[in-house]
């Protein structure tokens, strides 16, 4: 067994290294070569870090954190590639979103791949492009591991557990009029037509809600119209952020507000999906049954790209994400590690 010293030291050197998403390249050379000075045997498809899945029939279960920072704030009073020597914290940037759940996922494969056997099969994979859901992180690894049961995305969540979260989609939205003298009563004024559709969007309440994240939530958030003030405009413009609440797929969504409006949609994507996982799958029950607490996240992360059931679970605190002077405790670290091979090592799925 890899010694704990060992795996945090990993981490301490991979915040060394500056890993923005899109420039991951160093950052996934120094992994893939660790890994296999410690007798693991890594396949590398382009930034990306695989482990397994080894053969077999059980279901396969695929283990997933990101290598990928965002870039740091200004306010930062630290240095941010600076993890420092403490024995109980480890500063930096990517320290907690995603580093610790990055090792305690590493650290649980490792346990995992050396004891058994087990009723699941497990993959571990270090994946770049979470913070921008890019199209070279996650999805290049799909056809690599085929089939996948079940995915466990490490995120730090306090270890609460994930068991539904928000997607993500952008429409841009349209509404034509015909333009004329603003002194005469001439032309259609393109904004009058789009204001039903944008109190539509203000005031629809779609009909199924999520326990653990509400109703679906949709906001215009850009108006554009005109060229001046005496001029009707023939165009008005607006944008809508629209985040389900994993009871709709995005096409789903899609479909029924097309349906609902008059004016023009055009999806910008509809790749980030939500997720929701039923109470009684099996990996649920015995998170529930250790003692761990279900909630809905809010925010995007792997889950979205994933067309198998997963959930987002991981040591550290959400709400450290992305600030000044991150950082995780090594006690979380190595607290999430043994949770997660207590909920994994027995998982009949």
């Amino acid at each position: 067994m890899i010694q704990t010293e060992e795996y945090l030291g990993l981490l301490r050197s991979l915040i060394r290294i500056p890993s923005f998403s899109r420039e991951e390249t160093a950052a996934a050379d120094f992994l893939e070569s660790w890994l296999w000075s410690h007798g693991f045997k890594p396949k590398r498809i382009s930034d990306n870090i695989l482990l397994g899945p080894p053969e077999g029939e059980t279901p396969l279960v695929l283990l997933n954190a990101h290598i990928d920072t965002v870039k740091p704030a200004a306010s930062w009073t630290r240095d941010p590639f600076d993890p420092s020597d403490s024995p109980e914290k480890i500063w930096g940037l990517g320290s907690n979103d995603d580093g610790g759940s990055l090792i305690a996922l590493l650290m649980a494969y490792e346990r995992l791949s050396q004891t058994g056997p087990h009723p699941c099969r497990f993959a571990f994979s270090a994946t770049a492009e979470e913070e921008v859901s890019g199209r070279k992180g996650i999805e290049l690894l799909f056809p690599e591991l085929g089939d996948v049961a079940f995915g466990l995305i490490g995120e730090p969540t306090g270890m609460r557990l994930a068991v539904a979260e928000r997607g993500l989609m952008v429409l841009d939205c349209t509404a034509h009029g015909k333009s004329g003298h603003a002194a005469r009563r001439e032309g259609v004024n393109a904004i009058y037509k789009a204001l039903p559709d944008i109190e539509w969007f203000r005031t629809h309440e779609f009909e199924k809600v999520s326990p653990y994240l509400g109703p679906v939530k949709t906001t215009v958030t850009m108006i554009n119209a005109g060229t001046q003030h005496n001029v009707v405009p023939d165009t008005c413009t607006f944008v809508v952020d629209v985040r389900p609440n994993g009871l709709y797929s995005n096409p789903e969504l899609l479909s029924l507000i097309k349906a609902s409006l008059s004016c023009e949609v055009k999806e910008r994507s509809t790749r980030l999906g939500s997720s929701h996982i039923p109470m009684d799958h099996p990996f649920v029950r015995e998170a529930l049954g250790l003692g761990l607490e279900a909630f809905g996240s809010p925010t995007c992360s792997n889950q979205s790209l994933c067309a198998f059931q997963t959930v987002k679970l991981g040591p550290g605190e959400s709400a450290r994400s992305h600030t000044a002077d991150e950082f995780i405790m090594t006690k979380e670290i190595l607290d999430g590690a043994g949770t997660y091979y207590r909920l994994l090592k027995d998982l009949i799925i």
